[in-house]
């Protein structure tokens, strides 16, 4: 993966809110929200009879605007429902940033987004991964960041739990291999990951573990339900005062000009590598203000 500083596609995703397309006011108020990210759903939030007038609300959205920095989304109803034809041919028409895909189990189940996709290239390709085929085929489905547009890949939790026969709690045991998993498959082959959701809204205190275990992880963010979870998961996904302190000593010292053919260097008592100049590039950008 590209290191941060070098990467002309970085973006902070550290807090990605699913907003129901049938819902107006939602939408008018992820606005002004201190989200990165805003999805605006017409798939899971939004009921059977709801979904015509939530694609013409989220096409108006796009059009209008006014989402600032935020990196807008649309997750489109999955391949082979009745929906999602007339879902990517109205949300390529307004352009968002991504397209999200339901559903992604296979290889194979990319390409009708892709082709799609082709006559919008500046329009990325988002895959939710939330079954239990899914995360054994991750790395083939990762693939095809080689050749296509797919971008990032989204942890769909509640699925893969209920898929699986899971009882994940707050801590989320049995979801941890297939976390890890699909970090290392986002990263192997350059792309984005995002924690999925925490159903606790009135746990605060596990929904920030939950948030700090996604970090630690190595998501680039988290996927959230409800407005009220966006502070605490942008502080969680922000690197701290000491972990901006580190990294500015790291950048400072390999741009002296006598090291700059030094491959590694003592930093502070560490023997600290090139390696770790990209990770701390990366933590300057995910510390960058707003």
């Amino acid at each position: 993966m590209p290191d941060a500083d070098s990467d002309p596609n970085f973006r902070r995703r550290r807090s990605a809110l699913y907003v129901p397309a049938s819902n107006l006011r939602a939408i008018d108020k992820a606005r002004g929200l201190p989200c990165d990210v805003v999805i605006l759903d017409l798939e899971d939030a939004v009921a059977p009879e709801a979904k015509d007038a939530a694609r013409a609300n989220a096409a108006a959205a796009i059009a209008a605007g006014g989402f600032g920095p935020r990196e807008l989304i649309v997750r489109v109803n999955g391949a082979g429902t009745s929906w999602w034809r007339d879902d990517l041919a109205a949300v390529l028409a307004a352009g968002p940033d991504a397209v999200l895909a339901p559903k992604i189990d296979h290889r194979e189940a990319l390409v009708p987004f892709e082709l799609a996709l082709r006559a919008k290239p500046g329009i990325a390709l988002w895959a939710m991964i939330e079954t239990p085929r899914a995360i054994l085929q991750l790395d083939a489905i990762a693939c095809a960041a080689a050749a296509g547009p797919l971008a990032c890949l989204v942890a769909g939790t509640n699925d893969l739990a209920k898929e699986a026969g899971f009882l994940p709690g707050i801590d989320r045991v049995p979801l941890l291999g297939a976390l890890g998993l699909l970090v290392l498959a986002a990263r192997a082959h350059g792309l984005a990951a995002l924690d999925g959701v925490c159903n606790a809204l009135d746990d605060e205190s596990g929904f920030a573990r939950q948030c700090a275990q996604g970090r630690a992880f190595g998501f680039d963010g988290k996927t959230l339900i409800h407005p009220g979870q966006v502070a605490v998961c942008n502080a969680a996904f922000t690197p701290d005062a000491a972990a901006v302190a580190a990294a500015q000593a790291i950048v400072a010292a390999f741009a002296e000009p006598g090291n700059a053919g030094e491959g590694a260097l003592r930093i502070d008592g560490q023997m600290v590598e090139r390696l770790h100049l990209a990770q701390a590039q990366r933590t300057l950008r995910m510390a960058a203000t707003d």
